[in-house]
């Protein structure tokens, strides 16, 4: 499989993915970190990670497969959300916990 497939069929096959660097263990960036940190606060507990440190080329088609030319990037319910300075925005205006409940991610109440 190539990478711009992987990428498509993680994004089909998961309802939650982080492309980032590092892991959500251990994260290799503050980005990467933050948006852990972010899925946490709104209660996702689900959440496939994908480290494109590990892969230059699927480093590369995530980059492309959004158009967007960095990472974190988060997918949702095969939706490209944006980076983390994006779910930072939406986090703090409670729209990022509102897309994960409307989602059926999480219950409203998280």
């Amino acid at each position: 499989m190539d990478a711009k497939a992987f990428v498509a069929q993680t994004i089909n096959d998961n309802p939650v993915v982080l492309f980032m660097k590092g892991t959500a263990q251990f994260p290799q960036c503050g980005f990467s970190g933050r948006a852990i940190q972010l899925l946490k606060s709104c209660g996702v507990t689900q959440v496939a990670t994908v480290n494109v440190l590990e892969d230059d080329e699927v480093r590369q088609a995530v980059k492309d497969f959004a158009s967007w030319p960095t990472v974190p990037q988060l997918y949702v319910k095969g939706e490209f959300i944006g980076g983390s300075d994006i779910m930072g925005e939406m986090y703090d205006s409670g729209e990022l916990k509102k897309l994960f409940a409307d989602a059926g991610i999480v219950g409203a109440d998280s």
